[in-house]
């Protein structure tokens, strides 16, 4: 890992790859809440 361009493509990857998997999780929460609250599936 010493060449710099690897460095960054690397960094790229952890950051495309944890704002991802974030997103999956939010969706999933706010669709939870969405069931709970409204008490029918969440709008497409």
């Amino acid at each position: 890992m010493d060449n710099e361009l690897v460095k960054r493509l690397a960094w790229s990857g952890l950051i495309a790859g944890l704002g991802v998997a974030s997103s999956m999780l939010a969706q999933r929460a706010a669709a939870m809440i969405w069931r709970r609250v409204f008490n029918e599936e969440p709008p497409e």
